[in-house]
């Protein structure tokens, strides 16, 4: 069961693990933290530690109240979209013909039907986005394989209200968030090598923190700009 250490307003959830370290974690969106433990720690040592982070958790989580949010997208002229962490300014043409979406410059030309409503827009919108990660994630997926020396089985594009990616380590599969296609490719192949490492380590003990840091040694600097970068009206996590 867990322990809380209750700080004035702050409510800390206290877990105990096979670990040598305490870990304390600020989570988005709403500031929630979390104290992870050696399971020999005494509840008053934790406590000690965690009014010595206290300023820490405070600023932690001032950041994660003013972090910009993405408002919901409606697909309508000259409205901001972001690809491959570029802004472009959606243009809506009307043909009878089959909807696309095509690049140009600064701009973001989305040609759908007469009569198309938002959600059949935001429908053509996500097909074109799952098509640009599947040109570029088989590939980041083969030179990783290479390095960590494991074989992905298959990896699924989906939308995902709290990840930005999850691994099935028993399947040997990998699940990409499709919000991805929004944030430079350097946090596309972070995340891609996060749940790769999966494969090696289930869990994010300290041979999985290890594994990650010797072959993606940014991978803090990747995390906290994928948690800085605007996000969407859903909020996201590893």
């Amino acid at each position: 069961m867990n322990e809380i250490i209750e700080l004035g307003d702050i409510s800390i959830s206290v877990t105990r693990k096979d670990i040598k370290n305490v870990h304390l974690s600020v989570h988005p969106p709403e500031g929630r933290v979390t104290l992870v433990a050696p399971t020999s720690t005494r509840l008053e040592v934790a406590r000690a530690y965690a009014i010595s982070r206290l300023g820490w958790i405070r600023e932690q989580q001032s950041k994660l109240e003013a972090q910009a949010r993405e408002a919901p997208r409606e697909f309508v002229e000259r409205e901001s979209h972001y690809i491959w962490g570029r802004r472009y300014l959606m243009v809506v043409n009307h043909q009878d013909a089959k909807p696309s979406v095509v690049l140009d410059h600064k701009r973001l030309i989305l040609t759908v039907r007469p009569g198309s409503d938002a959600h059949k827009r935001a429908e053509v919108m996500h097909e074109w986005q799952k098509l640009q990660l599947h040109a570029v994630v088989p590939m980041l997926i083969k030179k990783w394989e290479r390095k960590l020396k494991v074989r992905v089985a298959g990896y699924y594009l989906q939308r995902m209200k709290t990840k930005w990616g999850s691994c099935n380590h028993q399947a040997g599969n990998i699940r990409l968030n499709t919000e991805l296609v929004k944030k430079p490719k350097d946090l596309l192949e972070y995340v891609i090598v996060h749940e790769m490492v999966h494969l090696l380590e289930p869990t994010h003990n300290e041979r999985f923190i290890s594994i990650l840091g010797e072959h993606f040694p940014t991978w803090r600097e990747a995390r906290a700009e994928l948690n800085e970068l605007p996000l969407a009206a859903e909020v996201w996590k590893e």
